[in-house]
């Protein structure tokens, strides 16, 4: 466990760090402001937070810098919270107060003022759910306890998944089932399914499928559809000011890695809700290893429906970026709230 003046140390070096992207050395740091401790003092307590991994060396005659063990330990134990500006909270919501528009533009130009404010690159998955609407459903049997159910929208994208296909209901019901849900649900936006389950097709379901209860889970279950999620960038360009990212090699490998959606949307994909900082090889992919990734996700009536998430050196303005990620997050939300509430 480290010491209260280690963790003083800790938190002085990674801030440092963060704003100078220089190593940072025991005469330097002792001669700034807060700092009672002597050159030699703060030099044996760097090398025993160097010996417990907290700390690196990136030349023998160097200074120090933060690990990914050091940044972890800042990020989760000595973040301190990050009050935004007038300014900032004017430039995000001031996004959101247009008269948009449609859910792709205000995900997008999210990305935008996200990159913008922090001069790092920002990624955000949209989820194509506010765009497309219901063209067809089909329910194939596939055995006495599984059903195939096919969706299909009106901008031709097709999906299927396997439903679970409950005991008392037979071929007879399933056929009134889809045949229930093609008649009063076909042109409804995706977002709406759900919410028009028990508006339009539950009574319908109650006077023609003897088993209701089991009816009516079998169509929400049968409509529960993956989001299919397109993704944003802001800022890649950003990326190339930071020290960190000189190496041609390595901007080659990171602007390779962000051209290709379907690996940034299984890298953003939440595990979670809410935030999440990936440090470093946390990323679990080597363009990223000297890279963390914050992200937040955002949601639709309390629902989580995309991620919005800054990639930036590992040497990244964390408490700033938190503030600003969790605060656009929630607007973003409240946005996508209004706009499809307002359109009913």
């Amino acid at each position: 466990m480290l010491t209260d003046r280690q963790l003083f140390i800790l938190q002085a070096i990674v801030d440092d760090y963060i704003h100078s992207a220089e190593p940072v050395g025991s005469r330097s740091l002792s001669k700034q402001d807060g700092i009672s401790y002597s050159p030699a003092t703060l030099r044996n307590e760097m090398a025993d937070l160097e010996d417990m991994g907290y700390l690196e060396k990136p030349h023998s005659s160097s200074g120090r810098i933060p690990s990914e063990q050091g940044y972890r330990h800042y990020v989760d134990h000595l973040l301190l919270p990050h009050t935004l500006s007038r300014k900032e909270i004017q430039n995000m919501r001031s996004l959101f107060a247009k008269k948009m528009m449609e859910a792709e533009q205000v995900v997008k130009q999210s990305a935008t003022i996200l990159s913008d404010l922090t001069s790092y690159a920002s990624i955000v998955l949209g989820p194509e759910v506010f765009e497309s609407k219901l063209k067809q459903v089909q329910i194939i049997p596939l055995n006495e306890n599984a059903a195939v159910a096919i969706l299909v929208t009106d901008t031709g994208h097709v999906e299927n998944h396997t439903v679970s296909l409950p005991e008392l209901l037979n071929s007879s019901d399933l056929e009134k089932i889809a045949n229930i849900l093609n008649d009063r649900l076909e042109g409804v936006p995706l977002y709406q399914l759900q919410k028009k389950i028990m508006t339009e097709v539950s009574g319908l379901l109650k006077q023609h499928v003897n088993s209701y209860q089991d009816a009516l889970a079998f169509a929400e279950e049968t409509l529960q559809k993956s989001k299919q999620e397109k993704v944003f960038y802001g800022g890649k360009t950003n990326l190339l000011s930071q020290p960190e990212f000189k190496d041609v090699d390595k901007i080659r490998m990171i602007f390779e890695l962000l051209e290709e959606d379907h690996t940034m949307h299984e890298l953003l994909k939440p595990d979670q809700n809410g935030l999440m900082i990936r440090i470093g090889q946390e990323n679990a992919n080597e363009a990223f290893e000297d890279c963390s990734i914050i992200s937040a996700t955002y949601s639709f009536n309390g629902n989580p429906v995309g991620t919005i998430g800054i990639v930036g050196p590992t040497r990244m303005e964390y408490p700033r970026v938190i503030g600003l990620i969790e605060h656009l997050s929630k607007d973003l939300s409240i946005a996508l709230t209004n706009l499809y509430t307002n359109r009913g």
